[in-house]
């Protein structure tokens, strides 16, 4: 039976099943310290029946720097971030993506986040779709936020900012209807 645990350091030299995923970002040892010493309750994994690191989700609570104005379009209220979420090809359709995303959000909520966002692949649709299905919806496009395509396009990939209202925002403030038309360059993203 697999059980949802908080990242633990040693954790890093169980991360391959996961990360060894084309759709995967991987980042230096120092990027993943980090987050565990600044969001450990956003930093969780799903382990195995055999300890294995069947699935994780890195996130982080933020908001834009003091020094930008709120009328700015590049501005950022106080939200969540899932940074990473992946889940070992074996142990996918489980349900497990659902449960990490999950509890991340419960999170925002208690630390009165407006809103859990994300950014993913144009080409991950299967990411997408299973966002979708989570009740995020897309805010806006980023061109070529990722310097490969693996397509094989010269001038990178397109990203797709994913968000999903939290219970802060009532109104949806933070939600935009067809934001895969809503085009901003990667340096109106902070």
């Amino acid at each position: 039976m697999s059980s949802l645990r908080p990242f633990e350091a040693l954790d890093l030299f169980r991360l391959n099943p996961t990360n060894l995923d084309s759709l995967t970002e991987n980042y230096d040892t120092s990027f993943y310290l980090t987050y565990l010493a600044k969001w450990p309750s956003l930093f969780n994994v799903i382990e195995g029946p055999h300890g294995e690191v069947d699935a994780y989700i890195m996130g982080k609570l933020e908001s834009s720097p003091p020094h930008l104005n709120q009328n700015s379009p590049s501005y950022l209220p106080w939200h969540a971030h899932i940074t990473v979420l992946t889940v070992a090809p074996a142990a996918r359709r489980l349900g497990f993506a659902r449960q990490l995303t999950s509890s991340l959000e419960r999170i925002g909520d208690e630390y009165n986040a407006w809103f859990v966002d994300l950014f993913v692949r144009e080409s991950n649709k299967a990411a997408i779709h299973m966002y979708k299905g989570m009740g995020y919806s897309v805010f806006r496009r980023v061109i070529s936020y990722y310097s490969d395509d693996p397509l094989g396009g010269t001038d990178g990939e397109d990203a797709f900012d994913m968000r999903k209202a939290l219970e802060r925002d009532k109104g949806r403030e933070h939600i935009r209807e067809g934001g895969e038309d809503y085009r901003v360059s990667p340096q109106q993203v902070w």
